[in-house]
Formats: C-alpha cells, structure tokens, sequence
C-alpha cells in the first residue's frame, strides 16, 4: 500500500508541475499575433513608398517591333518594317484600318476602300506575316493622326480601331 500511496503522490506531484508551465496554445498564439503585427507595419509601409513614388506618363508601346516614333504629342505610332504588296506607294506615316493573316481578306477590305474613294494600299509585316491594309498615306505625323481620327467609326472601320504606321526602311 505504501508503494501505491508514493506513487500516486508522484504522479499528482507531475501533474501539478506540468500544469503550472504556460500552455503550449498561448505560445502560438503570441507568434501568430507577432507575425500580423508585422505583416500589417510592412504593408503600411509599402503603402507609404507606393504613394511617394513619383509617376512617368505613359507611351504605348507595341511588341511588334520597335517603339513609338516621336510621341510629344502623344499620338502613338507603331514602327514596323511592312513591304509593298499592292498599292503606289508608302509616306512615312500610314493609316491602318485592318489587319489579316490571308491576303485575299485584305484584298477584299482594300477593294472596298477604292470604291469608296481612297488610295487603300497593301502592306505586309514580314515579321508577324500580317498583311496590313493602308487606307491612307502622309508625310508628317498630324495629318496622318488626323486621318486616322476620320476613319474611327467609318463604315470601312467600324470597330474604331485603325492606328499609325511608321514604316522602318
């Protein structure tokens, strides 16, 4: 019995000593409670070096190739290196208002732009093999933009997507 009663009393002494540590819960929770602490400060500091930054404007840049030409006046022009497949001829900036991987597509869009009272030309993109139908042709930038400017919404543009075209020589 007296074996019984020791232990017992060693295992109640274990018991007692093992409940009065601090809980292994509480020590995760501080950590988890640490670690939002510092994501929320690191955040608000990001915030703070986001709002700092000073912003450039942006130019459109077209993945084709090359870059915009001249952009003071943020008129965006796509510089491709196109050659002539049907037409008189090629300016320095062109109007595109349509883009198609088969030559007879653009043969059709051009014929109707002829009928129509343009100078509609073919153009092909040897990089993309993209033929490009040209509805107008300038030698300066304003002129071209403005001709684009009529072409959006036209019934040979009707999407209101024709852009510049500077061709690379």
């Amino acid at each position: 019995m007296k074996k019984y009663m020791v232990v017992c009393a060693g295992l109640s002494l274990a018991l007692a000593l093992a409940s009065c540590g601090k809980s292994s819960e509480s020590a995760y929770k501080k950590a988890y409670e640490k670690a939002k602490l510092q994501e929320a400060t690191q955040r608000v500091n990001n915030q703070a070096e986001t709002s700092a930054t000073v912003v450039a404007p942006v130019t459109t840049r077209y993945a084709t190739q090359g870059s915009v030409v001249d952009n003071s006046d943020n008129v965006s022009v796509r510089q491709e290196r196109v050659s002539l497949i049907n037409g008189s001829g090629l300016k320095n900036f062109s109007v595109v208002v349509g883009s198609f991987g088969l030559q007879a597509n653009a043969e059709g869009l051009q014929q109707q732009l002829r009928d129509g009272g343009y100078n509609a030309q073919i153009v092909k993109n040897e990089a993309n093999n993209m033929f490009r139908v040209v509805a107008t042709t300038f030698d300066n930038k304003a002129d071209a933009a403005a001709s684009r400017d009529m072409m959006r919404g036209s019934k040979y543009n009707p999407k209101g997507d024709a852009w510049l075209l500077y061709n690379v020589q």
